[in-house]
């Protein structure tokens, strides 16, 4: 299902009840980007040191560039539903929650890992 390059003159205008969700979901998804990020920054500047050379800087890259990817993928999304919508289409699948789980999972679980291993 590919976009026409003018999309948002296709169609009818869907309830703004709809239209309204949708953008909220979009920046719901925003929002998380934002926090991925801010949560990198904190991680580089503001934790110490782990005792594994390096894992604060992966984990810290890790979460910037996940947010950085959804932030750009949420605008995606939004529009792809939007044009579901106007064109009454079913709207389109994500694999966004899921990758973003997983990368949630993982981050919490190394700092699990670090906390634990973490000499007293």
């Amino acid at each position: 299902m590919r976009m026409p390059r003018r999309w948002y003159d296709e169609g009818e205008d869907p309830d703004y009840r709809f239209t309204l969700a949708n953008e909220r979901t979009f920046l719901a998804w925003l929002r998380t980007g934002l926090a991925l990020v801010g949560g990198a920054i904190v991680l580089a500047q503001l934790v110490p040191p782990f005792t594994i050379a390096g894992l604060r800087t992966g984990l810290a890259a890790l979460l910037a560039l996940s947010g950085t990817l959804l932030s750009a993928f949420s605008y995606r999304r939004w529009a792809r539903v939007q044009w579901a919508m106007r064109t009454q289409k079913p709207l389109p699948a994500t694999r966004l929650p899921i990758v973003i789980g997983w990368v949630a999972a993982a981050a919490g679980l190394v700092v699990l890992l670090v906390v634990l291993i973490r000499p007293l």
